[in-house]
């Protein structure tokens, strides 16, 4: 469904490595790309050099690819908004943009995170803070690594809306010959997949460092779509998002590989680090470290039991050691396989 003549604008908010990484990815399939940055040196940098040095280093960016700090400037005239902020930052930051934002432009969030206090999706606080109704915003989830998609390497994602209108609009505005998106119209099932995935991650992470191999990964992944498909379910998602792209796919593509930052700040606790520690040297915020309590939050109140977000949760506490996380898990009642479905 074409939706545009090659050229449109876009405005990313959020110049990390998945936001410029994304910039990227609209730019090669025809926008004109302003991208927000908090820091005004990043900006200079960007404009200047065409690379954001501080998170995807080596990458050119595109010429229609170009940085601003002032949030007003970002949004004039775009019709795609896109937000890659971290996920507890959104609400506080987009009370400031949203006076500025376009009334017609989609509202895009690439965010993968459940809010503190409140246990809503990125989708949610986006349409409370901003006023906008669900035909407006879209949600992109999948095995989306930033340093390989802005490596221009293969890689498929998951556009969802919901409408199959406004998710083939989106669909269009970023396919590229490396880039291919698939919709979907369970944004609830599509987010709750990101969000929880990164939790997993952590624990997959805590399992390496300490030394354990491919069996205890792969049973930790496999349990921890068993419980992201729990909740995900007793919220109302379609189960067979959890075995897609936004499910299994970004699941698999999170605890398997280095350039995860949620494994990579999970193998340092395994490995003896304090969650300061870790975070001290992380250039940026691994999502499952806030969001597990949220995911926590939101699980006691649909009624679901989810044990190894429980136990990344006591971790990041403080409550457990990486040992003492893992023999409690083990040390559970012996169930059937699928108790609880």
């Amino acid at each position: 469904m074409a939706v545009h003549d090659g050229s449109f604008r876009a405005a990313v908010f959020g110049a990390g490595s998945w936001g410029t990484a994304f910039a990227l990815v609209l730019a090669d399939a025809g926008a004109d790309v302003v991208l927000w940055a908090r820091r005004q040196e990043l900006c200079d940098a960007i404009n200047q050099e065409h690379v954001n040095a501080d998170y995807l280093p080596g990458i050119v960016l595109p010429d229609q690819v170009r940085a601003t700090h002032d949030a007003e400037e970002a949004a004039a005239g775009a019709d795609l908004v896109v937000l890659a902020v971290p996920s507890q930052c959104l609400r506080a930051n987009l009370a400031g943009w949203s006076a500025f934002l376009p009334p017609a432009a989609i509202l895009v969030s690439l965010m993968k995170g459940i809010e503190l206090g409140t246990a809503k999706r990125m989708s949610e606080v986006i349409g409370e803070v901003t006023g906008s109704g669900p035909e407006r915003i879209s949600v992109v989830s999948g095995p989306n690594l930033a340093r390989e998609i802005a490596g221009r390497q293969p890689a498929a994602s998951v556009v969802a809306a919901h409408t199959e209108e406004l998710a083939q609009r989106v669909q269009a505005m970023c396919h590229t010959p490396h880039f291919r998106p698939y919709t979907n119209t369970d944004v609830l099932g599509t987010e709750m997949g990101g969000a929880v995935k990164n939790v997993i991650a952590l624990a997959v992470g805590i399992a390496v460092g300490l030394g354990f191999g491919d069996n205890a990964r792969a049973s930790v992944i496999t349990r921890g779509l068993a419980e992201t498909a729990r909740l995900g379910q007793a919220l109302g998602a379609d189960p067979y998002t959890f075995s897609g792209l936004a499910g299994l796919g970004d699941l698999v593509a999170t605890c398997s590989s280095p350039l995860s930052r949620n494994r990579t700040f999970g193998e340092r606790l395994g490995e003896g680090m304090s969650v300061g520690e870790a975070a001290a040297i992380s250039r940026q915020v691994a999502e499952g470290v806030k969001s597990c309590e949220s995911i926590l939050d939101l699980a006691g109140r649909a009624g679901v039991d989810m044990p190894i977000v429980e136990h990344v949760a006591r971790m990041v506490r403080g409550d457990f050691t990486p040992q003492d996380m893992l023999r409690s898990l083990l040390s559970r009642s012996a169930k059937p396989e699928r108790h609880g479905h």
